[in-house]
C-alpha cells in the first residue's frame, strides 16, 4: 500500500511539471504574431521594427510600438529578395510558408533506429532462446524446469491404471499435500523424497504427473541430464534455482525424471574420466533435500530404471525416504490398461480385453499403448470400420517378430527346413502339459533374421518356475533343431538363437539358481541387474576354480543335451504329425490354435511322449 501510494505521488508531480512547462509554451507562442513577411517589409519601412534575428529561412524580432493587438514580438518566413522587391512593386501580399520535414526526418533517423532495434531485438531473443552469447548467459544458471500449473497437468490417478500398489503408495502424498494439518496431527511429517523404481515403459512419469494433478498443486518437470552443461558450477546453481521456485510457489511438487544421469554413485569408474561438475551437482541437490522443510509442502518425486548405480548418499533416509516399485503390471493389470487405452478407437464389440491382456505378457504400459495403436493402424489398412481381435494378433506379431517381409523369398528347400522347424517348437510344446498354449504358428519372414515363428499364450502370469518347467522350456527352445535332425538329416543355422537361449537358462540354473546336485546349492556367478537387461560392467572375476569352471561346462552341456534328446524322442513318436503339420504350413503358411487342434486330432501320437 505504501509503494502504491509512492508511486501516485510521482505521478502528480510529473503532471504538474508537464502542465507548467506547456502553460510556459503556449505563452511564449501567444506573444510572437506569425507575421506575413509582406508585413514585416511595411513595419521596416515604417521604422517600427527595433531588433531582428535572423536565420537561413527565418526572421524574428521585435517592434518598437505594438501592434493593435498589443504585440510586440514577431516572427516571420525569409522570401528570396529579388521575389519579394517584385511581389511589393506590384502590391501582392505575400507571406513564406515553412517546408515540413518531420516525414523525412521520420523516415531517415526514427524508422532506420527502430529497424535496427527490432532485428537486434530479435536476434537476441533467438540465441537467448538457444543458450548463446549474453541470453544464454545471463539465464545459464536458471533451472529448465517445466512448469505446469494446477490445471495446466491434465492427468489424474483415473489415467494410471496397472499400478494399484503404486497408486495407493502415492495417495498419501496427495493427501499431506492436500490436508497438511489432518495428516500430521500424530507428528507424522510427509516424505521428502520419493523415488519411483522400475523397468522403462511402465508409467512412472504419467504417476508422477497424476500425483500433481491429484493434489492441485505447481508441478515442476525437469530430466536429470538437463542439469550438466559445459560450464562448471552451472548444474549446483540451476539446483539451487529450481529448489527456490518451488519454494516460491509452494506447495508444489519436484519431478526429476531419469535421476541416475544426475545421481550416478561418486567415484564410480573414476579410472575412464573426471566427473567433478557432476558430483558437485549431486552435491548441491543432497544439500538441498536435506535444506528444505516438507511441512513447506515441497515434495521431491524421482524415477529411474537403474535404482543399481545411484549414490547411496541419495538413497539414505532422510532423503529419499520411500522407494515406490513401478513393476511391469500382471494380467488384471494389463486388462485395466487396455480399457483405458481402449476408449480411445472404435473397438469390435466381439474383442475380448481379456484375451488381448492373455496374448501380452511382459507389456509395459507404453507397449499395450503401442499395441492399441499399431491394431487400430492395421484395421485402418484393412478398411475395416472397427479394431476386432485379428487386428489385435497382428499388432502383438509386429510388434513381437517383427514386419513381415514379403519379399524376403525363399527357395523350396528352405520354406521346408522352416516348415519343420517351427512345427517342432509347435508340437513339443502341445506334448509338454507345463508348457504355454501355441497360439499361432506361421513360416511367414519378419523381422530381420526370423523366417518364421511360434507364438505361445501363457494361462496365467508365473513369478517361480521348477526345474522341471524349466528343462521343459529348454526342449521346447530345442524342438526345432531336433525336428531339422529328424526330418531332414542335417542342421542348418536357424536354431542359432534358440541354442543362445538355451545355454543361456542352463548355465542359470547351474551357477545361480542351484539347480545341479553335483554341484550343489552354490551362487557361482553374481545374478544380472534387477532392471537391465545386460551383465554388470565392468565384469567380476569368476569366484571359482578352473576345476570348478569345466564342472559347470559339463553340467551346461549336459542339460541341453538331455532337452534335446528330449525333444527328439517326442518327435519320433509324432513324426507322421510333424509331416502332416509341414505339409500344411507350406500350403497355408500360418496355422492358428484351433487348426493345430484338428491337427492333433487327425494324427495320433503313436508313442507315450514322457
Amino acid at each position: 500500500m505504501q509503494k502504491q501510494l509512492q508511486w501516485n505521488v510521482w505521478y502528480l508531480v510529473a503532471a504538474i511539471v508537464a502542465i507548467v512547462a506547456f502553460n510556459d509554451a503556449l505563452r511564449a507562442w501567444r506573444e510572437v504574431e506569425p507575421m506575413a513577411y509582406s508585413e514585416f517589409l511595411l513595419q521596416l519601412e515604417a521604422g517600427n521594427v527595433e531588433e531582428i534575428r535572423v536565420s537561413t529561412g527565418r526572421i524574428e524580432g521585435t517592434l518598437k510600438r505594438p501592434t493593435a493587438d498589443g504585440r510586440t514580438r514577431f516572427a516571420t518566413v525569409r522570401i528570396e529578395p529579388d521575389l519579394a522587391e517584385s511581389l511589393a512593386r506590384h502590391g501582392v501580399k505575400f507571406r513564406g510558408v515553412v517546408e515540413s520535414t518531420l516525414l523525412r526526418d521520420v523516415l531517415g533517423w526514427i524508422v532506420p533506429a527502430l529497424l535496427f532495434f527490432t532485428v537486434w531485438m530479435f536476434l537476441l531473443r533467438r540465441v537467448s532462446e538457444r543458450g548463446g552469447l549474453g541470453g544464454g548467459l545471463m539465464s545459464i544458471g536458471r533451472s529448465k524446469a517445466k512448469v505446469y500449473v494446477e490445471t495446466g497437468v491434465g492427468v489424474t490417478f483415473a489415467d494410471v491404471a496397472g499400478v494399484d500398489e503404486a497408486k495407493e503408495e502415492l495417495r498419501e502424498v496427495v493427501g499431506f499435500l492436500k490436508d497438511p494439518t489432518g495428516h500430521g496431527r500424530l507428528g507424522a511429517r510427509i516424505p521428502k523424497g520419493i523415488l519411483l523404481v522400475g523397468p522403462p515403459g511402465t508409467g512412472k512419469t504419467l504417476l508422477a504427473r497424476a500425483v500433481a494433478g491429484e493434489a492441485g498443486v505447481p508441478f515442476f518437470s525437469i530430466n536429470g541430464s538437463e542439469f550438466v552443461e559445459m560450464f562448471v558450477g552451472v548444474g549446483a546453481a540451476r539446483v539451487r534455482d529450481l529448489f527456490e521456485q518451488a519454494r516460491l510457489k509452494a506447495p508444489s511438487i519436484i519431478f526429476i525424471d531419469e535421476i541416475d544421469a544426475l545421481g550416478r554413485a561418486r567415484g564410480a569408474f573414476g579410472g575412464f574420466g573426471g566427473h567433478d561438475e557432476k558430483e558437485q551437482t549431486l552435491n548441491q541437490l543432497l544439500a538441498e533435500i536435506d535444506g528444505f522443510d516438507p511441512s513447506a509442502g515441497v515434495v521431491l518425486l524421482a524415477a529411474t530404471n537403474r535404482p543399481e548405480i545411484l549414490d547411496p548418499a541419495l538413497l539414505r533416509a532422510g532423503r529419499f525416504d520411500r522407494q515406490v516399485l513401478v513393476d511391469r503390471p500382471d494380467r488384471v493389470g494389463r486388462v485395466q490398461i487396455l480399457q483405458v487405452h481402449l476408449k480411445k478407437v472404435r473397438v469390435d464389440r466381439d474383442v475380448d480385453v481379456e484375451q488381448v491382456a492373455a496374448l501380452t505378457p511382459g507389456f509395459t504400459g507404453a507397449d499395450l499403448a503401442n499395441l492399441v495403436n499399431e491394431a487400430a493402424l492395421l484395421a485402418t489398412r484393412r478398411g475395416r470400420e472397427a479394431v476386432g481381435l485379428e487386428d489385435f494378433t497382428g499388432a502383438v506379431e509386429r510388434i513381437v517378430a517383427g514386419l513381415e517381409k514379403k519379399n524376403r523369398l525363399l527357395n523350396p528347400r528352405e520354406r521346408r527346413i522352416v516348415a519343420h522347424h517351427e512345427m517342432g517348437h509347435a508340437l513339443v510344446a502341445c506334448a509338454l502339459p507345463g508348457s504355454d498354449v501355441v497360439h499361432k504358428v506361421s513360416i511367414i519372414p519378419r523381422g530381420i533374421g526370423a523366417l518364421g515363428y511360434t507364438i505361445q499364450r501363457p494361462t496365467e502370469d508365473r513369478f517361480l518356475m521348477q526345474r522341471e518347467e524349466l528343462l521343459d522350456k529348454m526342449a521346447v527352445l530345442l524342438g526345432g533343431r531336433a525336428a531339422e535332425a529328424l526330418a531332414i538329416g542335417e542342421l542348418s543355422t536357424g536354431a542359432a538363437d534358440d541354442l543362445a537361449k538355451v545355454t543361456d537358462i542352463a548355465r542359470t540354473m547351474v551357477t545361480q539358481y542351484g539347480m545341479e546336485p553335483s554341484l550343489g546349492p552354490l551362487v557361482y556367478e553374481p545374478p544380472r541387474p534387477r532392471f537391465l537387461e545386460a551383465p554388470q560392467w565392468p565384469s567380476e572375476a569368476p569366484r571359482y576354480s578352473e576345476q570348478t569352471a569345466q564342472r559347470i561346462d559339463a553340467a551346461v552341456r549336459e542339460l541341453v543335451e538331455l532337452a534335446f534328446e528330449r525333444s527328439l524322442s517326442i518327435l519320433r513318436a509324432q513324426r507322421e504329425r510333424l509331416d502332416a503339420g509341414a505339409a500344411r504350413l507350406l500350403e497355408r503358411e500360418t496355422l492358428n490354435e484351433d487348426e493345430l487342434r484338428e491337427l492333433m486330432r487327425e494324427f495320433p501320437a503313436t508313442e507315450p511322449t514322457r
